[in-house]
């Protein structure tokens, strides 16, 4: 082994297996060990992600193992933690424990976050650390900023209130998830019905009812508006909307009766602001909108980006950079080669430090998600799309603003007004970056129409006509509204400068929403049509059956949301936060053994555990979710393994066709496939015994199985 730089002998603990090699290359610990990397003074070892969790309440009493509601509340007189029940985590575990025995430092390069810091924390405390503890702390896994990040090392006491946050959070969680949990599900289900109570995801489950039961009780209705065209421009009656069409074609009668004028005609130059650059939840929500990923998937995808050294570190709620990042933006653009048409504008003059990008004020621990500059190889369609939005968002954010023109013309019909707006890009600034997409229009945001030249007081000739509408019931959820909805606690915000306020009201943490909504699809509360998210009967009645207004209320939960981040940053006592915990549930279990209103059964689902908790409680057994059809669009190739199948016109095929060749034909052999014998092929290589197969060159009718060969073409088997 390499001597020692300074006698002394660190551990490094990093949170993934690959994380630990980038971070042993880097300080040269070559020599691979069962569970680390060592050399040159340093011992490298990994976790997997959570190695330890809060004790189960059977832990603490054994009377604690039953469900009853005499037993509630449960309020342990400390709380423990104990290793997850799982042989790759205790043999690991095993690993680091005598690695921190024998050592004279720790080094913590877990996740730099609130959930970083406490998987590390729990695991030093469970392997009884007593050396000195140093924080590595970087914004992203590039060589560089290892290298950079190893140099300035902090002390492990400088986080020690991002920790108290992070261990508030899960004591709440576990004070309210495992009784609440508990309580409603004695009280009210019947049978072996769990009903899931969590501190985010009732509040989140009580939105989408709220909206729910919004769009159920809504009836459409039939209204009619006059409109009129003059000089080929289409204007509207400034009048309320008409009920009763008897009254709409008197008024296109006296419409008839009248020359068109025109009243005023005003134009006004504006500025479209820039995108900001991405946080986590916005990351989510433009890529829900425009590719149908769900949050999980994104967080998913842009994890593996920021493991690959592409991105920064991407579970941040922040759009902003910090200052001391100003210089390094030109260096970081020009190693953005694919972009190299997109930056050049840019580079051509020195980077502008604007206060819409760069402000310490609106950084914490980490600035908002860009990237490296590393070049984007080796990535999968997904990431790629990903990868894609980041660049394009950052690229601009530094491009001149998009001057409009804003045209308000009035008219009028003897005494009827009229108005036509329209929006004229004069100079597209940002929105060159985007000229490759095909423009969605935002609601509430005017299309792009260039209207005639209006002189005030000009008359003429016109084409009135009634226009029939009816209302719209309100819109159901899609996850990117819901992810905006949690960051606001429930207010409809457009507004980027007031959603950067709200947001230490939002409910959940940007890096944990994702899992709350599928926590509520696998608890079948919710459920997806397309990109609608809908509240399922068993959902609807668990909210209905919740009175107490703390455990559904958006605000209300924006509020201990918020008490964490002060938490966070050293503003408030972790000790007063569970003690406000603790006397809720003490209230929450009174009002609810007392209440009197009656039982209701849902349907059974997989019994749930409290939210973030790796490790679920012992329930009854359920019975099992029948299997559902697979969606052959959601499978892998199964020649490349790497890209999805798409649906063609004869065949599903390999997305990457051209390179992999990869196809099912709709129709083999004479016979039209079913969905079973295609999602067979791709599961199993092989369909079940079938009649009436015609080979070609044979005249016979063969019987056995389609079989998938080792050269990926198919053949009859036995």
């Amino acid at each position: 082994m390499t001597p020692f730089i300074d006698g002394i002998m660190k551990v490094c603990i990093a949170e993934k297996p690959s994380v630990a090699r980038d971070i042993a290359d880097v300080i040269g610990a070559k020599q691979r060990r069962d569970g680390y990397y060592e050399g040159n003074g340093y011992q490298v070892t990994w976790t997997f992600g959570h190695f330890c969790t809060l004790k189960e309440p059977h832990d603490y009493t054994d009377q604690w193992k039953y469900w009853r509601l005499e037993d509630l509340p449960m309020i342990p007189p400390s709380f423990g933690i104990k290793l997850i029940e799982n042989d790759g985590v205790k043999k690991q575990f095993k690993v680091i424990e005598n690695l921190v025995k024998a050592c004279d430092e720790v080094i913590n390069c877990g996740d730099a976050g609130q959930e970083g810091e406490l998987i590390q924390r729990w695991v030093l405390q469970k392997a009884q650390c007593t050396v000195p503890v140093k924080r590595l702390w970087i914004s992203s896994l590039t060589e560089d900023a290892i290298r950079e990040g190893f140099q300035k090392l902090k002390e492990a006491e400088q986080y020690n209130n991002l920790y108290a946050a992070g261990s508030a959070r899960a004591i709440g969680d576990w004070l309210l998830g495992m009784n609440a949990t508990r309580l409603f599900t004695k009280k009210f289900a019947s049978g072996k019905t769990v009903l899931s109570i969590g501190r985010v995801q009732t509040p989140t489950l009580a939105m989408i009812v709220a909206r729910q039961k919004e769009i159920n009780a809504f009836v459409s209705e039939e209204y009619y508006e006059l409109k009129t065209i003059y000089r080929e421009t289409e204007f509207t009656a400034t009048i309320d909307r008409i009920k009763v069409l008897d009254r709409a074609q008197k008024g296109l009668a006296y419409l008839k009766e009248h020359p068109f004028e025109i009243t005023s005609a005003e134009k006004k130059e504006g500025k479209e602001g820039n995108p900001r650059l991405f946080d986590l939840t916005a990351l989510q929500v433009e890529a829900n909108k425009k590719y149908a990923y769900s949050a999980d998937d994104t967080l998913k995808y842009i994890q593996n980006l920021y493991e690959k050294k592409m991105v920064t570190y991407p579970r941040v709620d922040t759009t902003y950079l910090s200052e001391d990042l100003h210089p390094k933006i030109e260096g970081i653009m020009r190693d953005m080669t694919p972009y190299a048409a997109l930056t050049a504008p840019v580079l051509a003059q020195p980077i502008p430090k604007l206060k819409t990008v760069f402000d310490d004020k609106k950084v914490t621990d980490h600035h908002a998600i860009i990237p490296t500059g590393v070049f984007p190889s080796n990535l999968n369609p997904e990431e790629k799309r990903i990868y894609d939005l980041v660049a394009r968002r950052f690229i601009a954010a530094f491009y001149p603003e998009c001057k409009i023109s804003n045209s308000t013309v009035m008219g009028k019909v003897g005494q009827v007004e009229f108005k036509a707006t329209g929006k004229q890009i004069l100079e597209p600034g940002w929105r060159e970056v985007y000229a490759h997409e095909k423009s969605e229009k935002k609601e509430g945001e005017e299309e792009e129409k260039v209207l005639p030249e209006f002189v005030a007081g000009e008359t003429g000739p016109h084409t009135p006509r009634v226009h029939q509408g009816k209302t719209t019931a309100p819109k159901a959820f899609t996850e990117a509204s819901l992810l905006r909805a949690m960051e606001t606690a429930g207010k409809q915000v457009d507004d980027e400068e007031v959603r950067e306020l709200l947001k230490d009201n939002g409910i959940g943490r940007p890096s944990t929403r994702a899992n709350i909504i599928e926590t509520l699809f696998r608890r079948k509360y919710i459920e997806k049509k397309k990109k609608n998210i809908y509240a399922t009967q068993t959902g609807i009645d668990l909210i209905d059956t919740i009175r107490t207004e703390l455990l559904k209320s958006p605000e209300l939960t924006g509020i201990w949301e918020r008490k964490l981040r002060q938490i966070e940053k050293g503003e408030y006592a972790i000790e007063t936060f569970k003690q406000e915990l603790i006397q809720m549930v003490i209230d929450l279990t009174i009002e609810v053994k007392t209440a009197t209103y009656k039982a209701i059964t849902i349907a059974p689902d997989k019994a749930p555990e409290p939210e973030e908790k790796p490790k679920k409680e012992a329930k009854p057994k359920e019975p099992k979710e029948p299997k559902k059809a697979m969606v052959v669009e959601e499978q892998h190739c199964p020649k490349c393994k790497e890209h999805l199948l798409l649906k063609g016109n004869s065949a599903y095929g390999c997305a990457n066709f051209k390179v992999c060749g990869f196809k099912i034909p709709f129709e083999i052999f004479g016979k039209k496939l079913t969905d079973k014998q295609i999602a067979d092929l791709i599961a199993k290589g092989k369909t079940t015994k079938v009649k009436g197969w015609k080979l070609p060159g044979k005249e016979e009718e063969m019987e056995g199985k389609l079989v998938l060969n080792a050269a990926f073409g198919f053949e009859i088997g036995n």
